[in-house]
């Protein structure tokens, strides 16, 4: 009797243990993005939702397959003035839901885009859009007498502005009126990877 339920809980633990698989950090999950986001529209807290679209596979077995979902949140939409800055975008993944509904939480940071043109992603996972280029350094730069503004801005002192051209007014309540702004259509292509190991508990998607 104690020999065989002994048998049985070794069974039953060998079948536990086959049920899960561990996703190493670092493991790369790419999606599509089926939210608009941008930083004239989106805020700290907005939903987001993805699409996974290549199979991530361990050991030939199909951990995540295509079409789970990631859903996340915002955690930073800016749009700042400054010559220096870039409007940025961060977003924070908390779930994938595999296709017949099984839920994990999900900790991951944005590694990559689609988006190019002057785009990046920092090392802190936020995407970078495009900075003010050339031509506006060069309107400010015109305006203000030879550039003796941009310096200021770029710097963020104050002491550049003094004994700039009067006409400079104009020209720089143009510039500051003037916004870069980043987006991340839906469709767009990211790339995340886990911050650290994911258990995967009786997921499969197939072979």
């Amino acid at each position: 009797m104690k020999k065989s339920l002994l048998l049985t809980s070794l069974i039953l633990i060998a079948s536990f243990a086959w049920a899960q698989t561990a996703l190493p950090t670092g493991t790369a999950v790419k999606m599509k993005l089926e939210t608009t986001l941008a930083t004239f529209s989106s805020k700290a807290g907005d939903p987001f939702s993805a699409r996974v679209t290549e199979p991530v596979v361990v050991d030939g077995k199909t951990v995540i397959p295509v079409g789970a979902t990631v859903e996340g949140r915002v955690t930073k939409a800016t749009e700042p003035r400054r010559v220096a800055g870039k409007p940025t975008i961060a977003i924070f993944p908390e779930n994938l839901v595999l296709p017949n509904g099984d839920r994990f939480a999900l900790n991951a940071s944005l590694v990559d885009t689609n988006r190019g043109h002057g785009t990046d992603v920092n090392t802190e996972g936020q995407f970078k859009g495009a900075g003010h280029d050339g031509k506006d350094l060069t309107e400010v730069g015109i305006g203000t007498g030879g550039g003796m503004l941009v310096g200021g801005l770029v710097g963020g002192g104050k002491g550049m502005l003094i004994g700039g051209a009067v006409g400079a007014t104009a020209t720089v309540t143009h510039w500051l009126g003037k916004h870069r702004s980043a987006m991340l259509p839906a469709g767009t292509e990211l790339v995340m990877e886990l911050n650290r190991p994911m258990t995967m508990t009786g997921a499969s998607g197939g072979q």
